[in-house]
């Protein structure tokens, strides 16, 4: 069962265990500059505003109606992370337009262990963007369907999906028991093994960011992949969010280059101790935004910023990533 609540998407699962729920937002941010430089995590500026697709479909693509689910405005180059948040155990896997952001690979219902396909929560507290290994990511970074500008559309040469799909798997019930009957040794126990005008989002591969996505400490047997929940999460381009819903759109973040300088903090998760997949070749070939624009002679997002190493904050997943809700 999925619960829109709040611009959160609640997946619930009373069926395996009254504690099998998680919670996941959308966070708008900064995009980072692409400059082959690799950054520290950027704040969250709030969620997106999310919305069921029944209640305005007279006035999206048709596809998306069949498909059902949410959707969210994004601003053509804006960036974004996925926050993940609950203490049952789920292995979740995330898609961009039917490719898999941690693995690379074509879209699949059931978890694939090797290569790891999917991450763990709350383990893994937030996705910022494509894992391309040695702990880091490509930053999720909004552009229109149908430039060939997409990871989805670099990958199979076709712009038929956009936006994300999540699919949550939550823990076998016999598995949480135990290992989480004694909350102080919650995370100890380890099992076994278009146009430019179109309505139509993707997501492209954007700047380098430091982030490591989590081996899976438990292991395949532990998920129950008999029962799960999907969501279609479906990217509107902002130039259309009034046609279609009537609330003003929302203001573009600002520049990385305008945060650092007013002062503003960056962030480190403490997370050196856990294991970290390696980078997914097909995700490693795929050209960020900025690159396959400039390289075909299209105007690209001019960007930069100076951090001062006092700027940067660590962070203990446990307490969350701060949202700064000014922007």
């Amino acid at each position: 069962m999925i619960e829109l609540s709040d611009n959160e998407l609640v997946f619930r699962f009373p069926e395996i265990h009254s504690e099998a729920h998680l919670t996941i937002n959308f966070q708008r941010t900064l995009r980072i500059p692409d400059d082959q430089r690799d950054y520290p995590l950027p704040p969250g500026l709030g969620r997106f505003p999310l919305f069921h697709v029944d209640d305005y479909a007279a006035e999206l693509p048709a596809p998306w109606a069949r498909r059902g689910g949410v959707f969210l405005p994004m601003h053509q180059a804006e960036g974004m992370w996925i926050s993940f948040k609950g203490d049952y155990p789920f292995a979740v896997k995330v898609a961009t337009g039917k490719i898999n952001a941690v693995s690379g690979e074509t879209w699949t219902e059931t978890l694939t262990g090797e290569p790891q396909d999917y991450l763990v929560v709350p383990e893994q507290p937030w996705l910022d963007g494509y894992n391309v290994g040695h702990g880091r990511i490509r930053q999720f970074v909004a552009t229109p369907l149908g430039q060939d500008e997409t990871v989805e559309e670099q990958l199979t040469g076709e712009a038929a999906h956009g936006g994300i799909q999540i699919l949550a798997y939550p823990m076998k019930a016999a598995y949480f028991e135990h290992f989480f009957g004694q909350r102080n040794q919650f995370w100890e126990g380890v099992c076994s093994a278009p146009t430019a005008m179109s309505p139509d989002m993707g997501l492209a591969a954007g700047g380098l960011m430091r982030q490591r996505i989590h081996e899976d400490p438990f292991g395949l047997a532990c998920w129950e992949q008999a029962t799960t929940s999907r969501c279609f999460v479906h990217i509107l381009n902002s130039r259309h969010f009034r046609q279609v819903t009537g609330y003003a759109t929302p203001q573009e973040p600002p520049s990385a280059e305008l945060y650092s300088m007013a002062g503003l903090p960056w962030f480190e998760l403490n997370d050196a101790d856990h294991a970290a997949l390696e980078g997914a070749p097909p995700l490693q070939q795929v050209e960020s935004l900025k690159t396959r624009r400039v390289r075909e002679g299209k105007p690209s997002p001019e960007d930069s910023a100076t951090i001062h190493p006092d700027q940067i904050v660590g962070l203990d997943a446990s307490k969350g990533r701060p949202v700064d809700s000014r922007f």
